[in-house]
């Protein structure tokens, strides 16, 4: 399979796991040993100042903490836009990538945006790949306003649409199909 990484992994209609229901995943990156990704639409209730605050310089005031994923949800993600990508150290797709290890040794002034999530989502070698073939997730490639949205809670739709075709009426899918 080719590689996912800088697409988007939208969760399918049959995908009931609560950790990826109606979900939208970026993945970071993806090859033989497996992929790896964050969740971009599942804000928390609590502010990155509050749980992280050696982080909020990167985010603007009162920016929400982001559930990335069921893996290790303790620890801190950041997904950031860049003036500079080669900065980034693991550059995703266009100038967006992830900054690891202390903040403090990037240049904050090259961050133009930036996202900081709780934990990531991630997949064992061929795990992603059979996911594909249940038919689990709909690939679409990322765009920067995808990764930054003002609106998370409506991305999953936002971005079937912008599919379109049958894509349209998934889109307008129920979070529970028996109340329809």
């Amino acid at each position: 399979m080719e590689s996912l990484k800088g697409q988007l992994l939208l969760a399918g209609a049959g995908l009931f796991d609560p950790n990826f229901r109606r979900t939208v995943v970026l993945i970071g990156d993806h090859g033989e040993e497996g992929a790896l990704g964050v969740v971009l639409n599942r804000p928390s209730a609590v502010k990155v100042e509050d749980v992280v605050a050696p982080l909020a310089p990167l985010v603007a005031d009162g920016e929400l903490l982001f559930v990335g994923g069921p893996v290790q949800p303790q620890s801190p993600v950041i997904l950031a836009e860049l003036a500079h990508p080669e900065l980034a150290d693991v550059l995703v797709f266009g100038s967006i990538g992830f900054l690891t290890g202390e903040v403090k040794e990037k240049p904050l002034d090259a961050v133009r945006r930036a996202r900081v999530f709780a934990g990531y989502a991630g997949w064992g070698p061929g795990q992603l790949e059979q996911e594909m073939e249940e038919s689990s997730w709909i690939v679409e490639p990322a765009l920067p306003e995808d990764v930054f949205t003002d609106q998370p809670d409506g991305l999953w739709s936002s971005i079937l649409r912008r599919k379109g075709g049958p894509f349209d009426l998934l889109a307008t899918m129920p979070v529970d199909p028996s109340t329809n």
